[in-house]
């Protein structure tokens, strides 16, 4: 099959490699139609990494199955279906009680399987197939992994109607987290330094945006609650950006307020000043928020696709670019440079 291979710089090459196969009885071969570009995709881009050299990456995808093992019953050849990536072993404590997101070997499983949506063929466990309807397209369903994200940040934090909230970020995560909010009953702020993702956030129904790079957001989150504060700020940037975004998101915060992080840190000791003393004497609360798994009785994969179904989420309106498998640097790039392109999520068309 054709698939992109990381390489020593970083970028892709695309490559023809073997065709993987089902093994055991409960497994499924599906063929990759579309493959989303994630912000962790992008803190990955242009970076020497030794240990991702040749590996083939991406875990937002949708597809089609093409062949299933002998035990599986929930789905069949020719199904249309979006496939979860988040696969833990299945074997230690966290799997146990369905907080596979927290399994200790999760990328070391994941990305053998379900989490190499840069290539023609993935396999993997039925139970991380889910049908699509027939009015979701493919690349509508390769942001359910974006929206389960936010779902499952959302059900962290608590949040309920007419709360105020603040989002730091206007990617697929912070535009997702804005219409999980917007669909519960909250009031919602939300941030960032490109103007064309402010005006995507407005039709989406963002009671207020600001571009943090010309306005001071702690100021603007004071004026939007009257001066107490947002219940709850959700920093929706992470990587490079987190030693601003995350103090901008604890300064927002009311006093008993939470803070969610839901963009991703990159590796190692990160050094950022907090004013603790704030923090621990207005009892806010920094709640860490990792991918997603279960949700009481129910997967939040299949409940993000549920809420897309019924109209409650709009995918379409974050498909900006679409790129074929062999421009897959082309659509990096793209992905990279938005406040030129304008890019929200970015398809590679496989």
């Amino acid at each position: 099959m054709k698939a992109a291979l990381k390489t020593a710089e970083g970028r892709f090459e695309v490559s023809e490699v073997d065709r993987p196969q089902i093994p055991s009885a409960d497994w499924v071969l599906a063929r990759v139609r579309v493959a989303g570009i994630c912000g962790t995709d992008l803190r990955h881009w242009g970076k020497h990494e030794p240990e991702l050299e040749h590996h083939i990456m991406g875990h937002e995808l949708a597809g089609e199955v093409v062949e299933v093992g002998a035990a599986v019953t929930n789905v069949a050849s020719g199904d249309r279906v979006v496939i979860e990536s988040v696969m833990g072993d299945g074997e230690c404590e966290w799997c146990r009680v369905q907080q596979y997101n927290l399994c200790p070997n999760l990328y070391e499983v994941r990305t053998k399987c379900v989490s190499r949506a840069y290539g023609e063929f993935v396999t993997g466990p039925a139970k991380k197939f889910y049908k699509l309807p027939d009015h979701v397209s493919f690349e509508e369903a390769a942001l359910i992994d974006t929206f389960s994200v936010c779902l499952h940040a959302q059900h962290k934090s608590g949040l309920s109607i007419n709360d105020k909230v603040a989002i730091i970020g206007a990617g697929p995560i912070g535009l997702g987290q804005l219409m999980l909010a917007k669909a519960s009953g909250a009031d919602v702020l939300i941030l960032d330094v490109v103007d064309s993702a402010l005006e995507l956030a407005l039709e989406l129904g963002a009671d207020v945006v600001l571009n943090s790079g010309r306005e001071d957001p702690v100021a603007a989150a004071m004026a939007f609650t009257g001066g107490r504060g947002v219940d709850i700020a959700f920093e929706c940037c992470g990587g490079e950006k987190m030693p601003t975004t995350l103090p901008q998101a604890t300064r927002m915060a009311r006093r008993g307020g939470k803070v969610v992080l839901v963009g991703g840190f990159d590796k190692g000791v990160i050094e950022i000043g907090l004013e603790w003393q704030r923090i621990q004497m207005s009892e806010i609360q920094l709640i860490p928020s990792a991918s997603f798994s279960f949700h009481g009785l129910d997967a939040e994969q299949g409940m993000a696709l549920e809420l897309l179904s019924k109209g409650k989420l709009n995918a379409s309106k974050l498909i900006t670019h679409r790129f074929r498998l062999d421009q897959i640097n082309e659509a990096f790039e793209a992905a990279a440079a938005k406040d030129e392109t304008a890019a929200t999520f970015v398809a590679v068309l496989i």
